[in-house]
């Protein structure tokens, strides 16, 4: 005799949404529970609302109601960003609208307790990846260095972007193990070094055309900002020019921009986390990284 399927007692998993300009409010809320790791996702909520159009890219978001708890950003960077605690359901859910959506993006990162199972749900249908960092130091800094700047970083000049670009580009391959020019000959990485420098966000240490130390101010919401590409020329480390730079970035950083200065870094760059602990940075969290 046929037999009618019993329904499973299991309740089916919250399904993401795309939000758009009425879950602004929501999104903004998310955020504050935890400035310093949102920053990206909040500057770029910031500066354009939530609507999918404004952004350039859908904002998946997972909740009730009104009230959020966690958001996905997924543009060049696919970021998702959870409330303690709901970061497995959250997974689930921005994992279906991802392989639905088929991978588009060149990273995933964000807060590694987001990410790690992100990707562990993501990793069969879009493994294997390039390279998985997993321990990545979150950092910050509020309040003056706790040492002297070195007064001659300052901000790159537009006219100075041909001197700069190299440099990037040197930066880039270093961080990333790919250069930043393969992908449409690089007009879209030397537009990205650009914009940072008209809008004073890109800093550096030039002597007779040589780049000796750069950083940028990558991300900038109210609160606080991202420091990103770090560098110093290689015939220079061992110097301490890094430790003095960064001191300067973040005196500019936190007078002209945004009064807290994170940034994260690999665990294993022993060099860096110890000048960054020199300058006075602190361990507020951890991020997480997969590169495709």
């Amino acid at each position: 005799m046929l037999r009618t399927p019993v329904s499973s007692t299991h309740p089916a998993a919250p399904a993401a949404r795309v939000l758009d300009e009425t879950d602004e409010p929501a999104v903004r809320a998310l955020f504050a529970s935890d400035p310093v790791a949102a920053c990206v996702i909040a500057g770029r909520v910031e500066a354009a609302g939530t609507a999918a159009a404004a952004l350039g890219a859908p904002l998946w978001g997972l909740g009730s109601g009104r009230s959020l708890d966690a958001v996905c950003l997924a543009g060049a960077n696919l970021i998702p960003f959870a409330l303690p605690g709901a970061e497995r359901a959250a997974a689930t859910a921005f994992a279906d609208r991802a392989r639905r959506a088929g991978r588009r993006c060149s990273t995933i990162v964000g807060p590694a307790a987001s990410v790690d199972p992100l990707w562990e749900l993501l990793a069969p249908s879009w493994g294997p990846a390039r390279d998985h960092r997993p321990r990545q130091p979150l950092l910050a800094i509020e309040g003056p260095p706790a040492i002297a700047p070195e007064p001659r970083v300052r901000p790159v000049r537009p006219a100075e972007i041909s001197v700069l670009l190299p440099a990037a580009v040197a930066m880039f391959t270093e961080e990333v193990g790919v250069s930043p020019l393969r992908v449409d000959g690089g007009a879209g990485y030397r537009a990205r070094v650009a914009d940072l420098v008209r809008a004073g966000q890109s800093l550096a240490w030039i002597e007779r055309g040589e780049v000796l130390f750069k950083a940028e101010i990558g991300a900038v919401s109210r609160s606080v900002c991202q420091v990103q590409g770090v560098w110093v020329a290689p015939a220079h480390r061992g110097r301490g020019i890094g430790t003095a730079g960064m001191a300067a970035v973040v005196e500019y950083a936190r007078t002209a921009i945004a009064p807290v200065v994170s940034l994260y870094v690999n665990d294993f760059n022993g060099p860096a986390r110890a000048a960054y602990a020199r300058v006075g940075f602190r361990e507020v969290g951890r991020f997480a990284s997969v590169l495709f």
